[in-house]
């Protein structure tokens, strides 16, 4: 695989929130969100191959057996399934994060998924070609509807930016069956803490409406936009 950075910290995102881990960052993706986090994983992919077994044997040296596949898009990678089953094999907790764009049948304890709604898609005028491609593929509901199908333990994961994001995501879960609002996660989007203290309130008020989780970007308000954390 292609990893881009491995590093531990503490989870985050999601219902795992706090939980220490171990974090495996591939590199590479098949979208190109315009507020991608981490472009020297997507928008412009870096790091070395490594075999699974080296990246396993990095990993033993941490005190947590929770493991966190985060990307990029971690399901570009060729060699991710047999990793998985390695990861599991060797005791660890594992949790795959993936745009749900591509699907493979994983071993994994938490699938965080994460649809792209069109906030995600780059401007037409300054990069027409880019904004097509990632538009035509950042939302595959027959391939979202397979990872549902698995019933593993999941979490939808919506980046939001502002209220009228939420329509989008109605309209999606109404073309989806067996999934749960305690399942479904909004998450203000932002690389700052400042940016995401402006958008939080709004978000809660939402989640206490509907039924959904509330999403925090931990790691951001800790240590802002930085690497490895």
């Amino acid at each position: 695989m292609r990893l881009s950075e491995l590093f531990y910290s503490i989870q985050g995102e999601g219902k795992l929130t706090g939980v220490p881990s171990v974090f495996i960052r591939t590199s590479g993706c098949n979208l190109r969100c315009v507020w991608c986090d981490t472009p020297y994983a997507s928008w412009h992919p870096e790091g070395d191959t490594a075999s699974p077994e080296d990246v396993l044997a990095r990993m033993r040296g941490f005190a947590s057996r929770h493991a966190v596949i985060t990307g990029g898009e971690p399901l570009i990678q060729g060699d991710i399934e047999i990793f998985c089953r390695m990861l599991k094999a060797a005791g660890f907790h594992v949790t795959v994060e993936t745009a749900g764009t591509i699907f493979k049948p994983l071993l994994a304890d938490l699938l965080s998924i994460s649809p792209k709604l069109s906030n995600s898609t780059p401007d037409l005028q300054t990069d027409p070609g880019v904004s097509a491609q990632h538009e035509q593929t950042r939302l595959r509901p027959a391939i979202l509807q397979q990872w549902i199908d698995l019933r593993t333990e999941l979490q939808l994961k919506f980046v939001v930016q502002q209220e009228s994001d939420v329509a989008e995501i109605h309209t999606l879960l109404e073309d989806l069956r067996g999934w749960k609002k305690q399942d479904v996660l909004l998450m203000p989007e932002g690389r700052s803490p400042e940016t995401l203290a402006q958008r939080e309130d709004w978000v809660v008020e939402v989640c206490k409406r509907e039924g959904f989780r509330y999403c925090p970007r931990l790691h951001v308000q800790l240590w802002g936009d930085r690497r490895g954390v």
